[in-house]
């Protein structure tokens, strides 16, 4: 980036609150993005990190610690959508399928959204959960892109290898491919890429 370009700062965030339906979450009429993700795949930590807060979302190594729809207020100018986790944690699957639910519901139903970032484990080989959760994306039109997250725990031949290998699973389904970013919220690498990015989403629906 030139040094000529201001770089995208968040200055002001608050907490709205939980909500376990959307149907109850209220409307601020402003852009929403959304965060979502298989259970424990760093979601409050890349929060915190885009923030540059430290506690402004929960985090734990105990996957299921997002139970609702969380809601902050960023700028007086758009919302972070907090989800709960999906596939595996220590709950019980009547608990996992209210959470999917919840997830769904809000994806289909909130009419002030504009984008979802679906989180995905650079460490590991694309799940089943996860690309099913992207090519419904795709399905329903709404509009998505895909955050690698912990890379800090890979050598770059390994991230590499593990990015092209679910590259190659997406492009059985999508022509152009989705967005993607590459991130660590313990190194706080791609923070500001992503950054950069919602500033032009949120350029373009303004």
């Amino acid at each position: 980036m030139s040094n000529n370009v201001p770089k995208h700062v968040i200055q002001e965030v608050s907490f709205i609150g939980s909500y376990p339906r959307v149907s109850i979450a209220p409307s601020s009429g402003k852009p929403e993005i959304a965060f979502i993700g298989r259970s424990n795949v760093g979601k409050s930590s890349l929060i915190n990190m885009i923030c540059g807060r430290k506690k402004l979302a929960k985090t734990s190594s105990t996957p299921g610690k997002t139970q609702m729809i969380n809601l902050f207020d960023v700028d007086d100018r758009w919302i972070i959508a907090d989800l709960p986790g999906y596939g595996y944690a220590k709950v019980s699957k009547k608990t996992r399928g209210k959470w999917s639910k919840m997830i769904t519901d809000y994806l289909l139903e909130r009419e002030d959204l504009v984008t979802v970032f679906v989180l995905v484990d650079a460490r590991v080989k694309p799940q089943e959960s996860d690309l099913e959760k992207i090519v419904w994306l795709g399905q329903k039109q709404i509009p998505f892109g895909i955050i690698f997250t912990k890379v800090e725990k890979l050598k770059n031949t390994e991230l590499g290898n593990n990015v092209d290998t679910y590259i190659a699973h997406l492009q059985e389904h999508f022509d152009p491919l989705p967005n993607y970013f590459i991130t660590s919220a313990k190194t706080k690498t791609g923070g500001q890429e992503l950054l950069d990015y919602i500033e032009y989403i949120l350029d373009s629906v303004n």
